[in-house]
């Protein structure tokens, strides 16, 4: 499904340790490739420029996207994990920006993602937070999903951008990346995040998480993710009054390993 009328708001204008005791606490467990919150990280330009040429729609780290801010767990109904080192938390209407890493059940890293947040939708209604956890059967996880230029247009995506990624297209079809892929549905992949925002684990938020990747092929055959991931806030630093509902819409490109150093 299109999901254009789901999301047409954007036409509109769019104990304590603070976290828990799940957190991946930096002095009990070795993160992936050795990260710690303030590591500095070098990422190589050249698959990120080399997406962008041909119609990716991610935004390119800027120089102050050159350390990890915040460090996040996510616990889903899969084998392994998935990391995200965030670079921009996105908590003061900035978008987000963050490393993802999918570890296997062994521990290695089968996966890098450098990713940006394309946009934040707010479901008010019952029928649209329905779509984006898939409960009734259909939504997110559908086989297919179409952005659409016009809601990120009104989202305020950069004009250069969208015109390189759409050209005279009015939407751009993403299939999804997990489950049979003869199958009109499969349910979500649910689970938890855990983000911590310091070296003492005191800040940061948890939530419950229905999440979906999609994908589609750039101009030189490389795929883009669209990662979508609706969040359910159970606490925020410790406090569990601050709840609240979102869908975040990312763009993802494929980084090798050999071009990412994290010190």
């Amino acid at each position: 499904m299109g999901w254009k009328d789901a999301i047409d708001y954007l036409r509109s204008g769019a104990k304590q340790r603070g976290i828990g005791s799940d957190a991946p606490q930096q002095e009990d467990r070795a993160l992936p490739l050795e990260a710690r919150i303030g590591s500095l990280v070098e990422l190589q330009m050249s698959p990120l420029l080399r997406a962008s040429a041909n119609g990716s729609l991610v935004a390119l780290p800027q120089a102050e996207d050159s350390r990890i801010l915040a460090i996040s767990q996510f616990k889903l109904s899969m084998a392994g994990r998935l990391y995200r080192y965030y670079l921009a938390k996105g908590d003061e209407d900035d978008r987000e920006k963050f490393l993802q890493l999918y570890v296997d059940e062994h521990g290695d890293v089968k996966e890098i993602l450098y990713c940006t947040q394309l946009v934040r939708f707010i479901p008010t209604t019952v029928e649209d937070q329905d779509a984006f956890t898939g409960s009734g059967g259909s939504g997110l996880g559908d086989l297919q999903f179409s952005l659409w230029r016009s809601q990120l247009e009104d989202s305020g995506a950069d004009n250069e951008v969208l015109a390189t990624a759409f050209g005279e297209q009015e939407a751009l079809d993403f299939e999804r990346d997990a489950g049979d892929p003869n199958a009109g549905f499969v349910p979500p992949f649910t689970g938890t995040e855990t983000r911590i925002d310091d070296a003492s684990g005191m800040q940061g938020l948890k939530q419950e998480l229905y999440f979906m990747p999609y994908a589609r092929r750039l101009g030189d055959g490389s795929k883009e993710y669209l990662l979508v991931t609706t969040e359910i806030v159970q606490s925020v630093n410790g406090d569990a009054r601050k709840r609240g509902i979102h869908v975040d819409f990312v763009v993802g490109i494929p980084v090798e390993q050999e071009r990412l150093v994290i010190q």
